[in-house]
């Protein structure tokens, strides 16, 4: 038998539709129930449905008021507070198409993405670095929107642009990913297939609020089966989670694999008689971490897979857990396949994971490279460019990916954006870069470099916080006489790791 898993086509998206008409689609059933609290250590900011709706209506109108027009692109330069969601939705409720992206990046790569896209605004908290641009809406203007008559919902056709995500390329180049309205109604099959998500829960998501992840599990998923979201307030130490979870009676907690590490880490035992389950994603998870989250506290984790093209579409679920190493299967509607060269291979044999190109939750295009997604292609099958197996009832096992592509703390960062920073440090002549193991199951990026002469940590730690966003920046610097290369000359970063001496503990 080959490789492909088909689950059955999903239903059809409605249309006309819009993607924040339908997150906020039970608002109206019920206005008065708690949609979303943000967690402090002595109570929570509570947003009732009716709220959170009129507040997200209320800035679509105000960002009409102020001059956009739909199919306006905004660039989001917002913190990890409770108005990114709402300006994202509010935004998207009216047409206009938001650029969400993390507070973490500085500003000569804000200034990049300015340049690549042209927005006809930047919605702006000023404690957020960006680069210049004309119009900017800054944090208090947005806020003073929510007071607004709302807006009515534009609605339109399901295939029309909803909102752009960057991702790093494997080229080093960011890749503006841009999505579709319908892709909001791709992600149903995550509530079964994932999620095991029901109407009680209470789900609560370690992330920030401008995190993608969070956008979406935490906060868009609950939201549109009328379930209540959890969010940490800014700034909450790792540590204080039980507590908040015990004490807001989370029945879920989603995170990325390092904030589970960390919790097992600090505690043998977690009380938490309300979780039912935790989801993790953002890297593989692997059995030992899992085994340990169970022991300490009597619950399941449970794994998804995917990609910023694609949000998740392989992953175990209360219903059907995963086996082993594996990833779990492909969820229900979803049709997957294991490629190898002349199509589905085997069951059992390595090959590309890959999502067919009729899959509702598959992204629109490239901005900044439309001929890409070709490349991407194989057939009908939209190629991930991870490495997988297919076992015969359907369970996928990741098998790491088949480019230099790094995975540190739940991000996808590409070697050739930082080696690109850092060539242009003053004394290096080559720098390779690649994720290593400091400790089990914990990686970091390094940076490995030739120059005359070993240079200060310090300046290069100084250097790429200026140009980097944090989560890409290299917490190793390793000063080689030669990078190794293949036959061809080229850089094996593959073999850089073995060049990283682990930290002793």
């Amino acid at each position: 038998m080959l490789s492909v898993f088909d689950q059955g086509a999903p239903a059809p998206c409605p249309a006309p539709f819009n993607l924040a008409a339908h997150v906020l689609g039970r608002a109206d059933q019920v206005p008065d129930k708690v949609a979303l609290s943000v967690l402090m250590p002595h109570g929570a900011q509570d947003w009732t449905y009716r709220d959170l709706q009129s507040a997200v209506l209320g800035t679509g109108a105000g960002l009409l008021q102020s001059g956009l027009t739909p199919g306006d692109t905004v660039l989001m330069r917002l913190g990890n507070t409770v108005e990114f969601p709402i300006a994202y939705l509010g935004a998207i409720s009216v047409g206009i198409i938001p650029v969400p992206t993390s507070s973490q990046l500085t500003e000569p790569e804000t200034a990049r993405m300015i340049d690549d896209l042209s927005p006809a605004a930047v919605l702006r908290d000023p404690a957020v670095s960006c680069a210049p641009h004309p119009r900017q809406i800054e944090l208090d203007a947005l806020k003073a929107m929510r007071d607004i008559p709302p807006a009515s919902y534009d609605l339109g056709d399901p295939e029309r642009m909803a909102y752009v995500v960057y991702t790093s390329g494997t080229s080093g180049s960011p890749r503006a990913v841009a999505h579709a309205h319908r892709a909001i109604w791709a992600r149903q099959m995550m509530v079964d297939g994932w999620y095991g998500l029901r109407a009680s829960d209470r789900l609560c998501h370690a992330g920030a609020f401008n995190w993608t992840y969070t956008l979406g599990t935490g906060l868009m998923d609950p939201w549109t089966i009328g379930a209540t979201a959890l969010i940490p307030e800014p700034g909450t130490d790792i540590s204080a989670l039980p507590a908040l979870l015990r004490q807001h009676r989370a029945t879920i907690f989603a995170a990325a694999p390092g904030v589970f590490r960390k919790l097992v880490q600090e505690y043998e035992q977690i009380s938490l008689p309300d979780l039912r389950h935790g989801l993790c994603a953002g890297e593989k998870l692997s059995r030992a971490l899992h085994e340990k989250w169970s022991s300490a506290t009597g619950t399941e984790l449970f794994e998804a897979y995917g990609m910023s093209e694609c949000s998740t579409f392989i992953s175990s679920s209360p219903a059907h857990p995963a086996r082993g190493d594996a990833l779990g299967h492909p969820q229900p509607g979803r049709r997957v396949a294991i490629l190898g060269p002349d199509g589905p291979v085997p069951q059992g044999q390595e090959g590309t994971i890959a999502i067919h190109r009729s899959d509702p939750g598959l992204m629109l295009t490239y901005l900044n490279a439309p001929d890409e997604v070709e490349t991407r292609m194989q057939g009908e099958w939209f190629l991930t460019g991870d490495q997988g197996a297919m076992a015969v009832d359907g369970q996928i096992s990741y098998l790491g990916r088949d480019d230099d592509m790094m995975n540190a703390g739940g991000y996808r960062v590409s070697p050739v954006e930082v080696e690109a920073a850092l060539s242009r440090f003053p004394g290096i002549t080559q720098v390779g870069a690649a994720a290593v193991e400091v400790k089990p199951d914990t990686f970091v990026i390094a940076a490995f470099y030739t120059g005359p002469e070993k240079l200060d940590d310090a300046a290069l730690r100084a250097y790429v916080e200026a140009n980097l966003a944090r989560y890409k920046q290299p917490r190793a610097f390793i000063h080689l006489s030669a990078l190794p290369t293949g036959g061809n000359g080229k850089l094996l970063r593959r073999a850089l790791p073995a060049y990283f001496e682990a930290p002793a503990t």
